[in-house]
């Protein structure tokens, strides 16, 4: 038998590719799932179950939050508008003297202004109000999350909804319990002259019912110490203490504004 040329092979694949093309769109007409036409090519569109949906927003240790500095104090309402009830007051500045700043989970436009719902440093812990948009500042995202567990004693950094840090830590004693809720790290902080809060702290916005350790009194903060000896255990004022080595490697990881959950 003569074997085909080259040019001859080269036209019967072409050939064979039509032929199956037009056989497979007919098998999947008959099945009842439509096609479209690109480019001369017979292209099937997904069957519904792989229809593609709007996004949602991400929870959990996934989710992404967003965050922004003080630019001026302002009064936080209960409700978006400017007749509302004061749910606390905001400032520029922390009480160690850094820019402030607040994590927003929520937006509204009233009347023409648009408003954030922010959590707010003060008591009862968990309060949340509502600023003006014009009072912040630009948008910054982080997509990490740290969770103290209390009865195990241990800080875990989430990134993207997987732990890439866990240490043991130091909590609140009985009588100065470390509060439970969702707060975030509104500051980093080196330097003290006290060799008490280690290398690093990370000030939050969650505040104890009683003083704590921290500086400014009421305050939470996560920070070294210099009684490496003392973790894991019930033995702070309410701060949550890591070892030097371990608060250096979280600072190395962890942004401020990065939500924190003490369970």
């Amino acid at each position: 038998m003569a074997r085909l040329g080259v040019g001859w092979r080269h036209v019967l694949l072409i050939a064979a590719a039509f032929v199956l093309s037009a056989v497979a769109a007919a098998l999947l007409s008959s099945r009842g799932l439509p096609s479209t036409a690109v480019g001369g090519a017979t292209l099937t569109s997904p069957p519904s179950a792989f229809t593609i949906r709007a996004l949602a927003p991400l929870t959990g240790a996934t989710s992404v939050a967003r965050w922004a500095p003080v630019l001026r104090a302002t009064v936080a309402r209960r409700a978006p508008s400017l007749e509302s009830q004061p749910a606390g007051w905001v400032s520029a500045r922390t009480p160690e003297g850094t820019t402030n700043l607040v994590v927003a989970d929520d937006a509204v436009k009233r009347q023409g202004v648009l408003w954030e719902r922010v959590g707010l440093a003060v008591l009862p812990n968990g309060t949340e109000g509502w600023l003006p948009r014009s009072s912040l500042g630009g948008w910054s995202f982080v997509d990490t999350r740290l969770v103290v567990d209390r009865r195990r004693l241990t800080a875990t950094l989430f990134q993207a909804g997987r732990a890439i840090f866990r240490a043991p830590v130091g909590v609140g004693a009985s009588g100065t319990p470390t509060p439970a809720g969702q707060f975030y790290a509104r500051d980093r902080l080196t330097g003290f002259s006290s060799p008490t809060y280690g290398p690093l702290a990370f000030g939050t916005n969650a505040r104890s019912p009683t003083l704590t350790d921290w500086p400014d009194g009421g305050f939470v903060g996560i920070h070294g110490t210099n009684q490496p000896n003392l973790i894991p255990g019930q033995v702070s004022h309410g701060c949550v203490r890591l070892t030097n080595a371990a608060i250096i490697k979280l600072g190395q990881l962890m942004p401020v504004g990065t939500p924190v959950t003490i369970e």
